[in-house]
């Protein structure tokens, strides 16, 4: 089968699109997709560089989004028939833990990610657990195969990070870094479908823009203004009550400094470094809460895709590449120009 593949770590002159060996029919419990497309993220990045390092070797598969058809099943699969359209959450967990057991499989000591640990989505077949595909809903006008292989890491990552770890409740204020991102445009609509002020960063004022158009309730562009005396004045000095961060080193000082009294800073990422410095002080005397995240449940899996099929959480593709153009999706991703989420057609 045709892959985007990559034969060693160091960047993206080490990507190739090729011929690889089949996945072989599915085992009892999962299910063989016939990729129809698949979506970029940060993550494919950092793997091609070399980090955190490829599990079981090259020629290594890309990428963790992708939505496709049932190819086959295997003994015992009941979530799916040959022929149905499903997303791929991109996940998996070993579904038998304690963790598993109690319904928080991003905790699961097992847990790994397709593209990163596991062969990837930029592929024509992939073979998941059968807990990892959910039947795409119906939607008018029907969504493309772009379109639902954006969806899941990023609105799935945005959904716990907002609704479960941060809790923004209606009526509060949101700082969201780096709008042109997906996870972060998926964090601002999320925050605003719960009823929360957005405030969204670019440096991209056409980003901001768009944000704007998409129901960003307020823009910054952290290039030419002080992110931190703006949210400030915006807030009457008080500060937001949630940051959604994924930037790290360059943003992190900021971050806190607009963090209100009992605020929340919730985090999953570090696009420009994971060394950061933080004063104790300031987190026990201001009452504030740090906390990781990282993907998802099942069980919000289920609820993004429920609010998709209601028509609130529609992904915003950026392009569509054919999957021969793979490097050049994957480069436009790395200038960091796009708005939205990159997609391959397989």
């Amino acid at each position: 089968m045709r892959a985007c593949v990559l034969t060693a770590t160091g960047g993206l002159a080490h990507l190739a699109v090729t011929e690889v060996p089949d996945p072989g029919p599915p085992g009892p419990g999962q299910v063989r997709v016939a990729v129809q497309a698949a979506a970029l993220n940060h993550l494919d990045l950092f793997v091609a560089q070399g980090l955190p390092g490829v599990e079981y070797g090259f020629p290594h598969i890309m990428g963790a989004d992708g939505a496709g058809l049932v190819d086959a099943v295997g003994a015992g699969v009941t979530r799916a028939v040959p022929g149905e359209r499903v997303l791929i959450n991109p996940g998996v967990a070993d579904y038998s833990c304690a963790a598993c057991r109690a319904g928080e499989h991003p905790l699961c000591p097992n847990f790994r990610l397709l593209g990163e640990h596991l062969p990837g989505t930029l592929a024509e077949f992939v073979v998941v657990p059968e807990q990892n595909v959910e039947r795409l809903p119906p939607l008018d006008p029907a969504l493309t195969w772009a379109e639902a292989a954006a969806f899941s890491l990023v609105t799935l990552t945005a959904w716990r990070m907002v609704v479960t770890r941060a809790r923004v409740q209606a009526g509060e204020t949101v700082l969201v870094w780096g709008i042109g991102g997906g996870v972060s445009l998926a964090a601002m609509r999320i925050a605003k479908l719960v009823g929360a002020k957005t405030i969204v960063t670019s440096s991209s004022d056409a980003k901001l823009h768009a944000a704007r158009a998409l129901g960003a309730d307020v823009t910054v562009n952290h290039r030419t203004q002080n992110v931190a005396q703006e949210v400030r004045a915006l807030t009457g000095k008080r500060g937001v009550e949630v940051v959604v961060e994924n930037v790290g080193e360059a943003t992190w000082d900021t971050s806190l400094r607009v963090l209100g009294r009992g605020g929340r800073l919730v985090t999953c990422g570090a696009t420009t470094g994971p060394q950061v410095a933080i004063d104790l002080r300031r987190v026990f005397w201001y009452h504030w809460t740090i906390m990781g995240s990282t993907l998802g449940t099942l069980a919000e899996y289920a609820e993004i895709v429920r609010r998709l099929g209601r028509g609130e959480l529609r992904p915003v593709v950026d392009r569509v590449y054919p999957l021969a153009e793979a490097r050049a999706a994957l480069e436009r991703l790395a200038e960091g120009g796009q708005f939205g989420k990159i997609a391959i057609e397989i």
